[in-house]
């Protein structure tokens, strides 16, 4: 160990994977909770996972009870974004190959005691990763934002731009993250239906990207913005999706995709 962030037990080395699965939003969802399972266990080291998703609507658990789901379902769908189910807590997101997605999945003997930690160290690394690319990044939920968090990061108070939500298990956990790069033209219709259909208020004004505020800005600038930010917590090493757990997320798929109507 090399000491603490926020609460966070940091280790001195980190695997850093930069890839998709490339076998559909589910399994993508699939690999995180099988590589948290497997961190948990201890047959695998601590990893950071940092790649650009497929269009994606990714359904909570508790949108799943709302009367409309199936009607945001058929949304997904028609605009050509896979619907899927996380684990993690919050509201519907939708994302698509213009963001990136960062599953941070760390060993810790006691990871429900440090939630809130890891959440505010996080999202203040991630506004100042944005910052340091000329854009107003702040932390805080906006009146109206969709999958509402405490811990969102924002542009001028106006606009999200970044979301997180977390998962834990016994002896591990997984922060995943979501930024919107660019396409936020894309993506503010499709939640704007999405939203519609499961009967829940929003603001399609708070949907942002960093590329509306730095015009200019691309996935991969972004890219290395955010993992410097990591440095400070980890050394990070290169690494590489094993069959092992490929296997294991492909257990894991059924858990993630929608069933059919």
């Amino acid at each position: 160990m090399c000491g603490k962030l926020g609460g966070m037990e940091v280790r001195s080395q980190v695997e850093l994977i930069e890839q998709s699965v490339g076998g559909g939003a589910a399994l993508d969802l699939a690999l995180a909770a099988a590589q948290l399972q497997m961190v948990a266990a201890g047959s695998r080291t601590s990893l950071l996972r940092c790649y650009a998703p497929e269009p994606t609507v990714a359904f909570s658990r508790r949108d799943r009870f709302l009367p409309g789901f199936r009607g945001a379902v058929e949304v997904a769908r028609r605009l050509g974004f896979e619907p899927v189910l996380r684990a993690a807590g919050g509201r519907v997101v939708a994302y698509h190959e213009g963001c990136l997605v960062l599953d941070e999945i760390v060993a810790e003997s006691d990871p429900i005691f440090t939630i809130r930690e890891r959440f505010a160290a996080r999202a203040e690394a991630h506004a100042r990763a944005l910052r340091g690319l000329g854009i107003d990044a702040r932390v805080g939920e906006l009146p109206g934002e969709y999958c509402p968090g405490e811990f969102s990061v924002n542009a001028r108070g106006r606009c999200k731009l970044v979301g997180s939500a977390q998962r834990i298990v016994r002896g591990a956990w997984l922060l995943a993250t979501v930024v919107v790069v660019t396409g936020a033209a894309a993506i503010r219709p499709v939640l704007d239906e999405l939203h519609a259909a499961l009967g829940i208020s929003w603001d399609p004004d708070t949907a942002g990207s960093v590329a509306d505020e730095e015009p200019g800005a691309a996935v991969a600038d972004v890219r290395r913005a955010l993992l410097a930010e990591y440095e400070p917590s980890y050394r990070l090493v290169p690494g590489s999706l094993g069959e092992c757990e490929l296997a294991a997320a492909r257990e894991h798929l059924g858990r993630h995709l929608v069933d059919p109507a």
